[in-house]
């Protein structure tokens, strides 16, 4: 007598009537019917094709930490020439604009309470003597903390204009370094220090999980619709069913990964200085890897509902947290790391950065694409497997 677990292998492929080897002109027939579906299903083309551009461009503007404005208020005490010429230089680039001069110091806390003002600059009697003698005045500046980015960025600008205007003014007027060192700093990838050139391809890592929230949609309609029951008396097999699905999703799921690169190109204005082709192998990789987790999930849900709560459970959530999108990687401890590492958007993040600011190709991310790779691989064999006991 057979054992039972071959006994039911091979009463499945019995009555699939086919033999072991993956046919491909079934897979070729199951991936026309999932295309034809995406396309002729208004809700599902824009959550395969649509929303990864669609969110993208509103995600970008969400976790944009670029300011573009910072309100400065003048309390000048010196009025000279050289401190109407010092407030000129602050103000010239328009990014710091003085909305008001005030004359006292009473005037400090209603402006800042009141949120005329990010910050109040105090510019003291003695400001066109020292300056003019040789030596760097110190002013004042009080920042309004109550948002801690804009803080910071209202220190860096301030810091950085003053830096320049008293390095470059000696007593007669003329250019002259009088600081005893000199810093120059230069930043690669991204000169400009722009949020957006970093943030909008590492927000492609969490838009492009849409084509995997639809696949899921799709894995479990089949069984919350009992459609799965009628493909066990055809002629596929469960690897032809998976790789079907698989190779319809991963291709319109590449359409949207391209309408996505054009928003953040032709309307963000991130430079993409890597190549094309091999960044959309890598985009293929990632969609390997996110669905292939889902095929296992799949194997565990009966309803659509449920499936989609996990993927944004499992993918979406997570990602913007641990994946280094907005703040590195924690390596504090085991777990952290284990966890981050752990969802592919951890890896897609740098992928998608590296190609898209550095230009770099494949060769160069060979250790996040095996990563992806090997998630992509690993969980469609255990998705294989437990949807095989399943049809069985």
């Amino acid at each position: 007598m057979l054992d039972s677990r071959l006994w039911c292998g091979s009463l499945f492929y019995h009555a699939m009537g086919v033999s072991r080897v993956m046919s491909p002109l079934r897979v070729a027939a199951l991936v026309r019917k999932e295309i034809l579906h995406i396309i002729r299903d208004p809700r599902n083309l824009f959550l395969v094709i649509i929303s990864p551009a669609f969110l993208l461009f509103l995600l970008s503007y969400v976790f944009s930490f670029e300011v573009t404005k910072l309100n400065l208020a003048a309390l000048d005490l010196d009025r000279s020439p050289a401190s109407r010429s010092y407030l000129s230089s602050l103000t010239n680039d328009q990014e710091l604009v003085l909305t008001s001069v005030i004359e006292s110091y009473q005037e400090i806390l209603p402006l800042l309470v009141s949120g005329d003002a990010d910050a109040v600059l105090i510019i003291p009697p003695s400001f066109a003597d020292t300056v003019h003698g040789g030596g760097p005045s110190q002013v004042q500046a009080i920042i309004d903390g109550t948002d801690p980015f804009l803080s910071s960025q209202a220190i860096s600008a301030l810091g950085a204009r003053s830096g320049v205007f008293v390095a470059g003014i000696d007593g007669n007027g003329l250019m002259e370094i009088v600081e005893p060192i000199e810093v120059r700093s230069q930043a690669w990838y991204n000169a400009s220090l722009e949020s957006m050139h970093s943030m909008v391809p590492g927000l492609l890592a969490i838009v492009l999980i849409m084509p995997t929230m639809a696949f899921a949609l799709a894995m479990t309609r089949e069984k919350e619709t009992g459609t799965l029951e009628g493909l066990i008396v055809t002629p596929v097999s469960g690897p032809e069913y998976v790789a079907g699905k698989l190779l319809a999703y991963i291709t319109a799921g590449l359409v949207s990964a391209i309408l996505a690169m054009l928003v953040a190109v032709l309307w963000f204005k991130v430079p993409f200085r890597g190549n094309l082709v091999a960044y959309l192998v890598l985009v293929a990789d990632y969609f390997l890897a996110c669905m292939g987790i889902t095929v296992v999930v799949a194997s565990f849900v009966k309803s659509q509902q449920a499936g989609m709560f996990i993927v944004l459970l499992l993918f979406l959530v997570p990602s913007f947290f641990l994946g280094g999108l907005i703040t590195p990687v924690s390596t504090n401890s085991l777990g952290s790391i284990l966890t981050s590492y752990a969802l592919p958007s951890t890896h897609f993040i740098e992928i998608s950065r590296t190609v898209f600011l550095k230009g770099l190709g494949l060769a160069h991310l060979t250790r996040p694409a095996l990563l992806l790779f090997g998630m992509g691989v690993g969980s469609i064999a255990l998705g294989l497997r437990l949807f095989r006991k399943k049809l069985a």
